[in-house]
C-alpha cells in the first residue's frame, strides 16, 4: 500500500497543504481533530479521505511544529508534492 502525500499547488485550495487525491486540506484534518473528532467520524464525513491520510496531514503538521525543512518529493511546474511516509 503507498502512503498518501501532502501536495501543495496554486489550483488547489488556494496552494494549502492538502491530501494527495482531495481537496482536503492538512488544516482542515487538524481542525476537525482538534474540535474533538475521532478519526472514524472524520471517515465518515469525508469519504475520500482515508486513515493513512489522516495520518499524513499529522505527520506533515508535526514536521512544520518541529522545524523540519520540506523538501519537494516531486515537483511539476507549480504542483509540489511532499513524501511524509
Amino acid at each position: 500500500m503507498t502512503h498518501p502525500k501532502i501536495i501543495s499547488s496554486p489550483h488547489i485550495l488556494g496552494g494549502k497543504p492538502c491530501i494527495e487525491g482531495t481537496r482536503i486540506s492538512v488544516e482542515l484534518v487538524l481542525n476537525l481533530l482538534s474540535s474533538g473528532m475521532k478519526a472514524d467520524e472524520i471517515l465518515s464525513e469525508y469519504p475520500s479521505l482515508t486513515k493513512e491520510g489522516i495520518l499524513a496531514a499529522i505527520s506533515y503538521a508535526a514536521g512544520k511544529v518541529r522545524g523540519d525543512k520540506m523538501i519537494p518529493f516531486i515537483r511539476q511546474g507549480d504542483h509540489i508534492t511532499f513524501d511524509v511516509a
